[in-house]
């Protein structure tokens, strides 16, 4: 079964995610700020990562080098809001993330992503 890692500070846009992916019988694990994604990274040793941008104590960014210099080879996907964030979008494409997708988000639109990352 493979594992995914969600870190969500928004405690309903982390349940929908998880809600969606455990139809399709991913295990997941939901965190819910940048300190606990690091060290979940390190525990959990998860397939894939889902992560925000803007979190407390760290950023979806500092979630992204962390992962890349540990798992470089964990997928992850970046679930924000556009707008001010754009140029942190740009940025975590440059470090390797293997898809973004925009808040508000269609959680079927997810579950097909997460499905591809995964062929």
């Amino acid at each position: 079964m493979k594992k995914i890692l969600i870190i969500e500070d928004d405690l309903l846009i982390s349940s929908l995610v998880q809600f969606r992916l455990k139809k399709d019988g991913y295990e997941t694990f939901l965190v819910k700020d940048g300190n606990e994604g690091v060290a979940a990274i390190e525990s959990l040793d998860p397939d894939l990562i889902i992560t925000d941008v803007m979190m407390p104590f760290k950023s979806g960014i500092e979630i992204i080098h962390f992962a890349r210099e540990n798992k470089p080879d964990t997928p992850i996907i970046v679930l924000s809001s556009l707008g001010e964030e754009e140029k942190i979008v740009l940025e975590a494409f440059n470090l390797g993330v293997a898809d973004f997708i925009p808040k508000p988000f269609n959680p079927n639109e997810l579950a097909i992503r997460v499905k591809r990352i995964f062929r």
